[in-house]
């Protein structure tokens, strides 16, 4: 049975996207079997990953809201052996639609990944940047959260805030729901800024931080117009080694350990 790892932060442009692509296709090449759920309007892993084909196409929205079967909502991997349940910008109104159905709103997503939980070793949520219905349900949904967080000013704030919103979701709806992880992302070890912010995530959080970040790599955003994960691009840059070795630490496998 699949474990469900919600990939969040409510603040944009931190590598959620980045995150959930590539360490999707990091742990697939680990011969595991995985799913990534593109719970974001914007559709930008949906894209990254080629699963947008047509227009009309069923996606996570008709899977939440419309009873469609998640099964034939799926898209298989082509290119990168990961499995996709597509968004695109009908998932813009969910928030609103969801609101009005009452009691069990914030289920949807776990009601329906639990159909195909069995066929999977790992689920991946890429969460929307906001605090709202999408991303209740989505930490509902899942066993954990793993936060990336950009080394910038004013990090802590954003971790804090949904700190505050996952220990809610554990009061209320989830009680079982744990971190994952803090993943410093955008790390460049030239600049006194992301060093002096990782070292203050790290004191703060301790162990909740991964010891393995992600630098910044000028590949990791030209892998998507590509419809490919780093590792199908150029799996020798700097960007697909963190994101192996990120999945071997989450994993507790050794160097040698990625297929």
């Amino acid at each position: 049975m699949a474990k469900i790892i919600a990939i969040s932060n409510q603040k944009g442009g931190v590598g959620k996207t980045t995150t959930a692509i590539n360490l999707s296709s990091a742990l697939a090449r680990l011969g595991n079997k995985v799913l990534l759920v593109d719970f974001d309007s914007q559709g930008n892993a949906s894209q990254g990953l080629g699963a947008l084909k047509s227009n009309g196409q069923p996606t996570v929205y008709n899977v939440i809201l419309e009873d469609f079967p998640i099964e034939r909502a799926i898209v298989p991997g082509d290119k990168t052996p990961v499995d996709v349940l597509p968004s695109n910008m009908s998932l813009a109104g969910a928030d609103l639609a969801m609101d009005r159905l009452g009691e069990g709103k914030e289920n949807l997503l776990k009601n329906a990944l639990e159909q195909v939980r069995d066929q999977y070793d790992f689920i991946l949520i890429d969460c929307p940047p906001s605090l709202g219905l999408l991303n209740t349900n989505a930490l509902t949904a899942a066993d954990s959260v793993l936060i990336p967080v950009q080394c910038e000013y004013y990090a802590l704030e954003g971790v804090t805030q949904l700190l505050l919103t996952i220990r809610l979701v554990q009061k209320t709806s989830n009680p079982h729901l744990s971190i994952e992880g803090i993943l410093m992302t955008m790390f460049d070890y030239r600049t006194r800024l992301s060093v002096d912010v990782s070292q203050e995530v790290r004191q703060t959080f301790g162990r909740l931080v991964y010891q393995n970040s992600i630098p910044r790599n000028v590949k990791l955003s030209e892998a998507p117009s590509r419809s490919v994960s780093i590792f199908e691009y150029d799996m020798k840059c700097k960007g697909a080694q963190a994101y192996a070795r990120l999945s071997r630490e989450m994993l507790h496998l050794k160097e040698d350990d990625l297929v």
